[in-house]
């Protein structure tokens, strides 16, 4: 924090000299020191900022890099001369990230990313619409989610050997949550 404080009083001053320099140093000294006693920022806590904020540079720059890959993809599966058959998919996945703000940044990045759209989280499971299959992210988790849990200070649980549960809920609405027009199947006009 003490470099920062220097570093923008030598901005904010527009003018490197000697006597700027000396008055940004003990003034920036100061409010340090300021900090340490009456707000109780500690060394140590500036490291681990510091540390997290590297780390959320370059999830960023991994996000960026999904980004520009996925829209890619994407335009491969619209632009196919083929005419590729588009195979859209809703898929459950388990995620170890622990923390609500872990889980949002993991949403908000699926739905950020072309071809994919977060539309359920609920505790640990994450429901995925797919644009088609090759955007499913699989069992095994990916590289997002091993950021997310490195920039929490945790590690990646082992993989559970049996998938993830659909709650019974979601899986199959019951009978009185399904409208009518929904229910009945309606013969078309000759």
């Amino acid at each position: 924090m003490f470099f920062l404080l220097l570093g923008l009083w030598l901005l904010l001053n527009g003018r490197v000299t000697l006597e700027v320099l000396l008055i940004g140093v003990f003034f920036s000294a100061v409010l340090y020191w300021a900090s340490y006693k009456l707000l109780g920022v500690r060394p140590k806590w500036e490291l681990n900022l510091l540390r997290k904020s590297i780390k959320a540079i370059k999830y960023l720059f991994l996000l960026t890099w999904n980004i520009l890959v996925s829209n890619v993809q994407v335009m491969g599966v619209i632009l196919s001369p083929k005419a590729k058959k588009v195979k859209p998919q809703l898929v459950w996945f388990d995620s170890p990230v622990k923390s609500t703000l872990g889980e949002v940044i993991l949403a908000n990045s699926i739905t950020l990313t072309p071809g994919t759209i977060t539309v359920d989280v609920q505790d640990d499971l994450f429901l995925i619409h797919c644009l088609d299959e090759s955007f499913d992210m699989g069992t095994e988790g990916f590289e997002m989610e091993e950021r997310i849990m490195k920039l929490e200070g945790g590690h990646r649980k082992a993989a559970a050997e049996t998938p993830a549960e659909v709650p019974a809920e979601i899986a199959e609405p019951a009978a009185e949550d399904v409208p009518e027009s929904a229910a009945k199947e309606e013969a078309p006009d000759e």
